[in-house]
C-alpha cells in the first residue's frame, strides 16, 4: 500500500498563519457575530406574528449554530414577516 497511503497533515496554529490571512479570520469573524447579534435583537423587538416560524428556534440557532453568516442571512431574508402599508 505504499501509493494509497493518506499523508496527515498537522494543523496550521494561528499565529503560522499569514497576516493576510488572520486578519481575513478575525474579519469574518466580527461579521459573524455582528450578524447573530442583530438577529437577537431584532427577535426581542418584534412580536411574534412578525416572525415566521418559532421565535425561540431562531434564536437557538443564531447562538448556537456555527453558519458562516448563513442563519442571520435566513432570518432577515426568510424569518422576518415584511408589512406592507
Amino acid at each position: 500500500m505504499s501509493g494509497t497511503a493518506v499523508e496527515r497533515r498537522r494543523a496550521v496554529r494561528f499565529g503560522e498563519l499569514s497576516r493576510g490571512r488572520r486578519v481575513g479570520l478575525v474579519a469574518a469573524a466580527l461579521v459573524d457575530l455582528a450578524g447573530r447579534a442583530a438577529v437577537l435583537v431584532d427577535l426581542r423587538g418584534r412580536p411574534a406574528d412578525g416572525v415566521r416560524g418559532p421565535r425561540w428556534a431562531w434564536a437557538t440557532a443564531a447562538a448556537l449554530v456555527s453558519s458562516a453568516g448563513l442563519v442571520p442571512a435566513a432570518y432577515f431574508t426568510v424569518g422576518v414577516r415584511r408589512t406592507t402599508s
